[in-house]
């Protein structure tokens, strides 16, 4: 990863994301379970208390040099094994006897996954803050354009009359989902088994300290039950994160349908060198949907990572737990930086109403045959009424003429539909079905999910 100031900028991953998961914050997080791993035992009186103050004064990140603990890894396997030993270390200059504490009934994946899920947790929040703020753009925009009719498209072909509104109301329904699946990942997990999974070296304490551990800050709330190898709940939160992304890429395929030149019905924000080319003075480019394609289309790689990760031996694993560190917070990047684009498309999003129902003309009327069919349904019964506007459409087509035209000049139709019932079988606003109520729907949904 270039980080989100070097040469790709934020396309993949944004400034703020990425402080939450930097080695920085990582050497924070374990230095935060030590330190709460401390407070726990002293509350228990596993420790003493005068080792308190040692310990938690050292739990520091910005007393540590991030580069040598990384050398160490590299011997060492993990990071937790020389931070322990820095911090033993640092402990130990200040109160030699509170240094014989640090640690203590600890193994090195309790520090690693718990100081990792209060990262996570952390990039979880950010990721419902975003999601909170698409789905506002995006109740907007479905409330706006509620009846702004668009050709419905299928196979990419024209098919039946839809709203924009109802598109991005259902854009919003998945926004709504990936909001709710991610809510359980804002709240820290205790990893606290030691070396094997039993807390044998805390005796009959392990349990209660487990207990205590898993109710003080910052893990307050957390199940205090979790084995090293049972990987579900990474395995999960890379699906949602790769749902809520896919999510993000339908969206932005959609606009960039939409943006082509022959279609010309939405367009991305405009903005002082957005969207141009080195070439081509005219062009604008989908550049916001390009960057949320790219990110969604790496996604699906590192999920397949994190799944086979999970199959894990005995207690501990050899090498898939540690497979699973780099991709994790590859997808909370990937996933943060197309929120934030996402963010900026909805928000801006430009709608050529007047656009969209002219393409609804393309077709001269053939994006309404269905409506005719049903209306002459009731006399002529379905087969009947199908096979006389399939007739009548491939009149429409070869001879270059309206499908309304065509069917007043079938004497059989004229019988049972007059001009004003034709009109009104062409009018695209007055086919939208059930559109005014799903849209209903999808916002009752977005106020009580996220205005409640």
């Amino acid at each position: 990863m270039s980080g989100p100031l070097g040469l790709f900028g934020e396309l993949f991953a944004d400034a703020q994301m990425a402080a939450l998961l930097d080695d920085r914050a990582s050497l924070q997080a374990m230095l935060d379970m030590e330190a709460a791993l401390a407070r726990a035992q002293v509350g228990l009186g596993l420790i003493p208390d005068s080792a308190l103050a040692g310990i938690t004064e050292a739990c520091r990140a910005e007393l540590y040099d991030i580069a040598e603990i990384g050398r160490q890894t590299s011997l060492a396997g993990n990071p937790a094994i020389p931070l322990v030993k820095a911090l033993t270390g640092f402990v130990a200059a200040s109160d030699a006897d509170a240094a014989k504490w640090v640690h203590f009934g600890a193994t090195s994946q309790d520090v690693i996954d718990s100081g990792r899920s209060l990262q996570i947790a952390a990039a979880a929040r950010l990721l419902k803050d975003r999601l909170a703020r698409l789905a506002t753009a995006l109740a907007g925009q479905a409330e706006r354009h509620r009846l702004t009719v668009m050709p419905g498209r299928t196979f990419l072909q024209q098919a039946v009359p839809v709203s924009f509104g109802l598109k991005a109301a259902q854009w919003l329904g998945a926004v709504c989902d990936s909001d709710r699946a991610l809510a359980p990942y804002g709240q820290p997990q205790l990893q606290f088994g030691g070396a094997a999974g039993t807390l044998a070296s805390l005796g009959d304490k392990g349990a209660a300290l487990a207990q205590a551990l898993a109710a003080t800050a910052p893990f307050a709330g957390s199940d205090w039950l979790a084995s090293h190898t049972a990987r579900g709940r990474i395995g999960r939160l890379g699906s949602e994160l790769a749902i809520a992304t896919t999510t993000l890429g339908k969206i932005a395929r959609d606009v960039t349908l939409m943006m082509q030149t022959e279609t010309a019905e939405a367009f991305e924000p405009s903005a002082p060198g957005k969207g141009g080319s080195s070439t081509m003075p005219h062009k604008r480019n989908p550049v916001l949907c390009t960057a949320i394609l790219a990110c969604a289309a790496r996604v699906p790689g590192l999920v397949s990572t994190l799944i086979a990760a999970g199959v894990q031996e005995h207690e501990r694993a050899v090498g898939n737990w540690h497979a699973e560190w780099e991709p994790l917070f590859d997808l909370l990047r990937l996933t943060g930086a197309a929120l934030n684009h996402a963010v900026i498309l909805v928000e801006g999003l430009e709608i050529d109403a007047t656009r969209m129902r002219a393409n609804l003309d393309l077709t001269h009327g053939l994006v309404m045959a269905e409506r005719a069919t049903f209306a002459l349904a009731a006399s002529l019964g379905k087969a009947e009424a199908h096979h006389r506007v399939e007739a009548a459409t491939k009149v429409a087509i070869s001879d270059q003429r309206h499908l309304r035209e065509v069917l007043a000049q079938d004497t059989g139709i004229a019988a049972k539909l007059d001009a004003a019932a034709l009109d009104a079988i062409f009018d695209p606003a007055g086919y939208l079905g059930a559109t005014e109520a799903m849209i209903d729907a999808h916002l009752a949904r977005y106020r009580d999910q996220f205005t409640s």
